[in-house]
């Protein structure tokens, strides 16, 4: 593989100096583009879309095609991995992601086991291998995985959830099943972020989306100790490199502290915490990415290159600042607006300092 031409997100998620604050998007590659619209229809389904490499780097693709960002993360789901476990994803138009085979009895939940990703995900590691080619060694490509609680809402509610109430109901019922459902996934996605990694992926993120639903004390029992099994348990280093990994919990600015010493290189912040604040909390023992509220991407290309110069003077001159949004980017923002966040973040000019 190439050298990389640009690794800035790289370093500045190790909290080296870089010359410039990186930035990339959550779920930059999206239904805000008209040309991922079209290959989304050329598919056929989103599985369809997912489950071909070809056309999974094609869509990885078309945001650094518009845009001047400095990584590229993989397009797949989060629902791979329990969907590699037999629990048959699809999808309803206008409902989202669904299960046809949810977790609703002890004996499923007792014979869940860890895929293979060699086998029961080759498409995910196909598609990775044929997006560092495509890369060609000019930004870093990202992998990613949901978190354990994440998945299991998912896996017990059998598709999106407005209360969360039967994996919450399992979770405070039978908390010994819960913890069966996040220890086996803990395994699986660590498994398979490794493998992303042996694949080419040069980062690698956890999405914690739905940890942000959990009370204090639920949160450190089902949540926390599952991340950090997965940190404690991935590759740190490939061709000679350090292999940086980020954490985000939606909602999680009360677990900023807990978060900074789970043991990834790199937290994520929505949108509701000040990154200057976050950024004393935690000191020097993590990056921080984040964290622009992606409705900003509403305004006039002004108002969103004023914002974007707020989060940047919020954070300061200091190593260790990856620029993102604070969740994943809507899909009715205008694409003239992300060039406009962009070249405003790249305009930016501040010496970021060693310290």
């Amino acid at each position: 593989m190439s050298r990389l031409k640009n690794d800035a997100l790289l370093r500045a998620l190790l909290r080296e100096p870089t010359e410039f604050t990186p930035i990339w998007l959550m779920r930059q590659a999206g239904r805000y583009l008209p040309e991922y619209r079209e290959t989304r229809k050329r598919a056929g389904s989103f599985l369809a879309l997912c489950k071909t490499p070809a056309l999974a780097c094609e869509v990885t693709l078309q945001p650094l095609a518009r845009f001047n960002l400095d990584a590229a993360i993989l397009f797949s789901d989060i629902l791979t991995v329990p969907d590699a476990m037999g629990l048959g994803l699809y999808f309803v138009e206008g409902e989202g992601p669904k299960f046809e085979r949810p977790l609703a009895h002890e004996w499923e939940i007792r014979n869940l086991s860890v895929p293979d990703p060699s086998i029961d995900l080759r498409y995910v590691l196909d598609a990775v291998d044929e997006i560092r080619r495509a890369l060609d060694g000019s930004v870093p490509l990202i992998g990613f995985a949901g978190s354990p609680w994440t998945l299991a809402c998912y896996m017990v509610e059998g598709g999106s959830s407005e209360d969360y109430r039967k994996v919450k109901t399992l979770a405070y019922t039978r908390p010994d099943l819960m913890h069966h459902i996040l220890e086996t996934v803990a395994r699986a996605v660590t498994v398979y972020l490794n493998a992303q990694i042996e694949a080419g992926a040069q980062a690698v993120m956890v999405f914690d989306s739905w940890g942000g639903t959990l009370s204090d004390a639920a949160w450190r029992g089902f949540s926390l100790p599952y991340l950090q099994k997965i940190a404690d348990g991935l590759i740190r280093e490939r061709d000679g490199r350090r292999v940086p990994s980020i954490v985000f919990t939606k909602g999680g600015g009360l677990w900023l502290d807990a978060l900074a010493g789970s043991g990834f290189d790199a937290v994520g912040l929505d949108w509701a915490i000040d990154i200057g604040r976050a950024r004393e909390q935690v000191g020097g023992r993590v990056a921080l990415q984040g964290n622009l509220d992606p409705a900003v991407l509403f305004a006039e290309p002004e108002g969103v290159a004023y914002e974007a110069r707020k989060v940047l003077d919020a954070f300061g001159p200091h190593p260790g600042h990856v620029f993102n949004l604070g969740h994943g980017i809507s899909q009715h923002t205008p694409p003239e607006n992300v060039t406009a966040l962009v070249d405003a973040v790249h305009a930016y000019n501040h010496k970021i300092k060693a310290e």
